[in-house]
């Protein structure tokens, strides 16, 4: 009797226990599941016309200066002054590539002067006025001479595309404005002026990938012709397709700008519409891809209206907004799930952290 007295009250413990025990992972579930708080903090400043960000694995970030296109005494106005700065986590900075190609743009009239840049293991690409750059950065550090931009190799995109014949370029333009690398390790460049994604095969050998559609603009008869450009901004492999962004050109109309899916094999199909002046994507999370809009509206003669740009979680149907009043942003750089850098034409470098 004594034997089953005690077997029952071990039992009954043994139940407490597991409710005990069942309450704290319960618990745990709960803290886990609270919203992490988004952080938001200036990392840098005085970053001149910065549209292109990396981020290397010791904290650094890269990012790019457009450079001017002032005629000088002759009218010539390549400048050849962009250029990549370096910027240590603890917040110094200093020019480490210098001399990049910057040039008045005949057809747009405006800078066409280093834009993005990828980091691939020791060699940062670098696109700039018509050209592809590398610079081999793997034992670059603060303190160190910049890289003269006359010494890289560097290859003629720009030039290559002017001489395709395509239907979504009849003014044979090109602006090189961002990149890719796709299977194979082939590079893949959104082309905002031929409104095409460029492949990049081998050294110096381009062809015309896919293009991006233009549509009817809203404004017409009004502001702008009948057609807007779509304006490729970025591009990104994740593994299956192709996801590019567009801002659309002239007059920007809001909610015209789009993310379309190329397939590997050039087919072009809309992902998500309805979205308005996107400049850059980047991994995302769970939660879906995101993407970085300009800003919210257009007028003349004020421009791009400042303070309207916003970091937008997208996945194919819905957008969600993550951080609003961004001002000009232009590029986004993705650090593990919930960290992202984002420049701005305004100077100012931006992190955003989940924590």
């Amino acid at each position: 009797m004594k034997v089953f007295k005690k077997s029952v009250f071990a039992n009954i413990a043994w139940v407490i226990s597991l409710f005990l025990f069942a309450g704290f992972i319960s618990s745990c579930d709960k803290e886990d599941d609270t919203p992490k708080k988004l952080v938001v903090s200036t990392v840098a400043q005085g970053i001149a016309g910065s549209i292109g960000i990396e981020v290397d694995s010791k904290g650094n970030i890269w990012a790019t200066e457009t450079g001017t296109a002032t005629p000088d005494s002759t009218g010539d106005t390549h400048n050849d002054n962009g250029k990549v700065v370096l910027i240590t986590p603890d917040g110094k900075k200093q020019d480490a590539v210098i001399n990049l190609s910057s040039y008045a743009n005949a057809l747009s009239h405006e800078v066409q002067g280093t834009v993005h840049i990828m980091l691939d293991g020791k060699i940062l690409y670098i696109l700039s006025g018509d050209y592809l750059y590398q610079a081999d950065v793997s034992s670059y550090k603060f303190g160190d001479a910049a890289i003269d931009a006359g010494k890289l190799t560097k290859e003629d995109v720009a030039g290559a595309v002017r001489q395709i014949t395509y239907e979504s370029n009849p003014d044979k333009d090109s602006h090189p404005y961002n990149m890719t690398k796709g299977p194979n390790g082939d590079i893949y460049i959104a082309d905002a002026g031929s409104n095409a994604i460029i492949h990049r095969e081998a050294p110096n050998k381009f062809s015309i990938f896919a293009g991006i559609p233009v549509q009817d603009n809203p404004s017409f008869p009004g502001l702008g012709g009948p057609k807007v450009q779509a304006v490729p901004t970025s591009i990104r492999f994740n593994g299956t397709d192709f996801l590019v962004t567009t801002l659309t050109g002239f007059p920007f109309p809001a909610g015209k700008a789009a993310v379309y899916k190329v397939s590997t094999a050039g087919i072009v199909s809309l992902y998500q519409g309805d979205l308005t002046m996107l400049v850059d994507q980047a991994e995302g999370n769970n939660g879906g891809s995101m993407v970085l809009q300009h800003a919210a509206s257009f007028s003349l003669p004020a421009g791009f209206d400042t303070g309207t740009g916003s970091l937008l979680q997208i996945n194919g149907t819905t957008s969600k907004i993550i951080q609003d009043g961004l001002h000009l942003p232009t590029g986004i750089k993705q650090v593990g799930d919930d960290t992202w850098y984002i420049n701005s034409l305004t100077g100012s470098i931006t992190k955003l952290h989940y924590e």
